[in-house]
């Protein structure tokens, strides 16, 4: 998170350095709204002690009067303010979109679906206003407060200066405190968004699956695990709510104090000096200027401040989420002594079946999976092959029995980008409009280096299609890509992927053999586990290891042990060998 944050800062300096003009413009119209709290102040000691007590009602009524002038001069400064307000807003806001839009197409969700393209739709329509709306306030109260301060404490010396030995001691104390919160609530802030963009995406889920959900009787399931996420966000929000009570606290320290403090000390102030005027002008600016201008910018920094920061990072940062709880918690060193995530698949007891009363599709299997193996699954049409890899994807859900990928659960609700675990490639390849790069790196939240991309290129045997499009930067338009055009890209977006699982679902099916041998070579070669729904006899010979689906039953064994102990296996490779004469 502090590089997360880190990144915010370094981003948001180069925003306002890039707006230094609007941002001198406003500072020069604030001036007079500190002219104006110097004068609500002095002025009323001054008609006081001048005009008024002294006997000379004119040169009080003159003090007023230029003090009321200063109210109507800030108020034309202030109409300037808004109006720059929108040169800094506007381009903000429109940033910020074009960071979700980009982010989110190419990061589109296959037919298999993962959810997470959902929750754009919470930082599109809600956070990128809700950054929006806070920027501007935070920019205004910010301004407002530190003129108001600098006009107030300056009245204040000119008095006397005794009045800040009274004022300054709570006056700090009280937004120290203030400043100690704003990390706590930052984190209890972005806690409550995640909770709404995880709502946001079940909500997604729920709408383009209701039919499968009520076909498999699950409503009742759904809605449990979806009242769960709704109560972890009111929790969130509670809690929020808990740190906005200390955030009155340090208010009341640092606004109200002030106030109790001078007037406990006016005896002693009016014996050392202090005259009625000067009195009645301090108070004026503790309560007319100094605590307005900061319970508004307590209110804006505790809530839109925090709610900014933490908005600003979710939508610029570009490591999903879960990245850093992924990476470091399993790995083991590659070649050249790099660190990659283990690959390791673990299956107990796993048990599936397609609704309450519908026979299981897989029954108790157990599995394992050493990392950097590769494995093939065979078996007839319909036993539940591309079921298994949607299984171990985290796609579905088991009804028993447990899956690990590297460690940790395989299921889509940790709150983890699977991505970074596992890749799938089903039969029909997602592709979407824009270059060949940015198709290839769809699963690399961090880039990749260009020679990176070229090797991925190079070893699925995309380089003839590279060529004829016009280079990896050339616009790529999906309709005039042929189903096998559009699997080598998926292929080779696959093998630029840092995840350490690679499950193929009969992902070569529109190859020829050749161009077949070479994708699962290269796959064979690269870092991590692969698991390949074959789709020819060739796959499976060329697996590490075999497993043979039977219904109820699964046998796993090489190509030479399955042939002399499984007549289902006999007959499957009698069946290639046959569509192939």
């Amino acid at each position: 998170m502090t590089g997360s944050r880190t990144s915010v800062r370094s981003r948001a300096w180069s925003f306002l350095r890039a707006r230094a003009r609007v941002l001198l413009l406003l500072a020069g119209w604030s001036l007079l709204e500190s002219a104006q709290t110097f004068l609500s102040g002095y002025g009323v000691a001054r008609a006081l002690d001048s005009g008024f007590l002294a006997g000379r009602t004119d040169t009080g009524l003159w003090w007023l009067a230029a003090a009321a002038g200063a109210i109507v001069v800030s108020g034309l400064a202030t109409r300037q303010v808004f109006r720059g307000l929108a040169d800094l807003v506007e381009p903000l806001r429109d940033g910020l979109v074009r960071s979700v839009v980009t982010r989110a197409v190419t990061r589109s969700l296959d037919d298999s679906g993962r959810a997470a393209d959902s929750a754009a739709v919470s930082q599109l329509t809600n956070q990128t206003e809700m950054a929006r709306d806070s920027f501007a306030g935070l920019v205004l109260v910010a301004r407002s407060f530190v003129f108001t301060a600098v006009g107030a404490l300056v009245g204040l010396a000119s008095l006397d200066t005794q009045l800040l030995l009274i004022v300054l001691p709570p006056l700090v104390a009280g937004l120290a405190l203030f400043l100690a919160t704003l990390a706590p609530m930052a984190a209890r802030q972005e806690a409550f968004l995640r909770a709404d963009e995880a709502l946001s995406a079940r909500f997604g889920t729920i709408a383009s699956g209701v039919r499968d959900v009520v076909a498999c009787g699950s409503q009742g399931a759904v809605a449990g695990d979806t009242h769960r996420m709704i109560d972890a966000e009111a929790d969130a929000a509670r809690s929020l709510a808990r740190w906005a009570a200390v955030r009155t606290l340090a208010l009341g320290i640092a606004g109200q104090l002030p106030i109790g403090l001078l007037l406990l000390c006016a005896p002693w102030l009016l014996d050392r000096g202090l005259s009625t005027g000067s009195l009645l002008g301090a108070l004026t600016y503790l309560t007319q200027a100094l605590l307005p201008a900061l319970h508004t910018l307590m209110n804006a920094l505790g809530a839109a401040g925090t709610r900014l920061l933490v908005v600003l990072r979710r939508l610029t940062d570009d490591t999903p989420p879960g990245h850093a709880s992924i990476v470091g918690r399993s790995v083991a060193p590659a070649a050249g002594g790099q660190e990659r995530p283990v690959g390791k698949v673990e299956v107990t007891g796993l048990t599936f079946a397609y609704g309450p009363e519908a026979a299981p599709v897989l029954c108790d299997l157990h599995l394992t999976i050493e990392a950097g193996e590769h494995w093939a699954v065979v078996g007839p049409s319909g036993i539940g092959k591309s079921t298994l890899t949607a299984l171990i994807a985290g796609v579905l859900t088991p009804d028993r029995g447990r899956i690990t990928v590297g460690g940790c659960e395989a299921s889509l609700a940790t709150g983890e980008d699977p991505s970074l675990r596992r890749v799938l490639i089903p039969q029909q390849a997602y592709v979407f409009t824009g270059t060949l790069r940015e198709n290839l790196l769809y699963l690399c939240a961090r880039g990749a280096p260009a020679e990176a991309v070229r090797a991925s290129v190079q070893a699925v045997g995309l380089g003839p299609l590279a060529r004829r499009i016009g280079g990896l930067d050339a616009p790529l338009d999906p309709a005039s890509l042929s189903q096998g055009e559009r699997q080598l890209i998926a292929l080779g977006r696959a093998h630029l992927s840092p995840a350490p699982l690679v499950l193929l679902d009969e992902a070569t099916c529109h190859l020829d053999p050749a161009a077949e041998a070479q994708v699962e070579g290269a796959f064979a070669q690269r870092f991590g586990t692969l698991i390949v729904v074959a789709h020819r006899i060739s796959s499976a010979r060329r697996a590490d290891r075999i497993l043979l689906l039977d219904g109820i039953h699964a046998t796993q064994g090489s190509h030479q042990e399955l042939l002399a102990a499984s007549a289902l296996y006999q007959d499957l490779v009698g069946r290639w060998h046959a569509s192939h004469l």
